[in-house]
């Protein structure tokens, strides 16, 4: 019971300020706005820690991911699969908001995105999106896809260099640990800065927003329940039919409950990578997919980012429609799931890197963040047990299709003797 409360302490307590106020603020109507400047405060200091953060947290882990194991067979198909399952995540759970949209008939006066990048070719659009044309321009949260792309890069000429880089790595990790503990220390006042300034948003535009967060639960609960036994029994029929099928539900109750029990995709790796031994998955491939799927499989995540970014271009009024905006919908909520990771309280660098991207305004973040408190459940048992689904299929592409009865067969000959 202990260690529940530690795993679901932090949302449960965001949840209860944010309720709180949104009460402050249905009681004190406008005069609630004077309690905004405690919510900017939280804002500011958040986006004044974003840019060190991301850029620490991402090359370090990419300097620090050495090894042969990392490149080769093996990763090449991990991050196949990773790629498959996230776009079929993006794809299904954008045509499920296109049915049931949560912030339907709901406007808040904040300034609106701004439309002018319209006119630009879409080759200008993604030079300008993913570069800089100096340094200094990355150190700015406006440039957060640049940012991490240096980032990758950074870290990946680290980690080929070798020894002679082994200063710089150390450098990078003990960064990255530093601006996390930052992180740590400003979360101490997120429940006062996220009820302060729900209790002025809900006097200033009513209730109605708080309508549209319980049609943001309704959509998402029972679709990760769908996306969950549908979709996962799908990806075990394509890692060995139905045997595989069988396979990965038999072992999947301890992995399903830690996931739901901790909270954490990172706490759940050691009984992920147990039950995919199980499984008969290689140990070198389980080894190699579960613990980087915690960092870059996200699926839960990721769905959890194509609805954060439609509850927003609801509430701002924005048409959700068209080819363009789809893919780009669904590629920044691929990122988000990547971005997210083992990070603590990772969803809040991922859901400005979505106001960022998309030019949404930072009073347009505590909106979200109230999405990622509530969600925090499913999503986390999507992406830790969506890795043991994953590393069965990346060992189909490894070891062929009949990879599962390479490890059963000298079992059943066993038996039979």
């Amino acid at each position: 019971m202990k260690n529940t409360w530690k795993a679901y302490r932090s949302p449960i307590i965001l949840l209860l300020a944010i309720i709180v106020g949104s009460i402050v603020g249905s009681t004190m109507g406008k005069d609630a706005a004077v309690l905004k400047p405690f919510g900017d405060l939280f804002l500011n200091v958040m986006f004044m820690i974003v840019v060190p953060l991301v850029f620490f947290s991402i090359s370090s882990s990419v300097a620090n991911m050495a090894g042969a194991k990392r490149f080769g067979k093996i990763i090449s198909s991990m991050l196949i699969v990773f790629l498959f399952t996230g776009t079929v995540a993006a794809i299904i759970s954008m045509a499920g908001i296109k049915i049931f949209p949560p912030s339907e008939g709901v406007n808040i006066d904040l300034v609106k995105p701004d439309a002018s990048s319209e006119q630009v070719s879409i080759g200008d659009q993604l030079v300008s999106t993913v570069t800089v044309p100096d340094f200094v321009d990355l150190l700015s949260r406006a440039n957060m896809l640049a940012l991490i792309l240096f980032s990758v890069l950074l870290g990946l000429a680290t980690s080929k260099v070798g020894e002679k880089a082994k200063p710089l790595a150390n450098f990078l990790s003990a960064g990255s640990e530093v601006t996390l503990q930052m992180v740590k220390y400003v979360m101490y006042y997120a429940p006062i800065g996220l009820g302060a300034y729900f209790a002025a948003l809900v006097g200033e535009f009513g209730p109605t927003l708080l309508g549209s967060y319980f049609k943001a639960v309704l959509f998402y609960y029972p679709f990760s329940i769908l996306y969950f036994f549908g979709f996962f029994t799908l990806y075990a029929f394509m890692a060995h039919g139905k045997l595989g099928i069988r396979t990965f539900w038999k072992n999947m109750l301890s992995p399903s409950v830690t996931s739901l029990a901790t909270c954490s995709s990172a706490a759940s790796i050691p009984v992920n990578l147990e039950a995919t031994k199980k499984m008969g998955v290689p140990d070198d491939i389980s080894e190699t997919t579960i613990p980087l799927g915690a960092t870059l499989h996200k699926d839960g995540s990721v769905i959890g980012g194509v609805l954060k970014i439609t509850f927003l271009f609801g509430i701002f009024g924005m048409d959700f429609s068209g080819l363009n905006t789809y893919l780009l919908v669904g590629g920044v909520a691929l990122l988000v799931g990547m971005v997210m990771g083992a990070i603590p309280q990772g969803g809040l660098i991922a859901e400005m890197l979505i106001l960022s991207l998309f030019g949404f305004p930072p009073e347009a973040l505590p909106i979200i963040a109230a999405i990622s408190a509530i969600i925090d459940p499913p999503a986390t048992l999507l992406n830790a047990t969506g890795d043991n689904v994953a590393s069965m299929m990346t060992a189909r592409l490894v070891e062929g299709k009949n990879w599962l009865l390479k490890k059963t067969a000298p079992l059943t000959q066993q038996k039979g003797a």
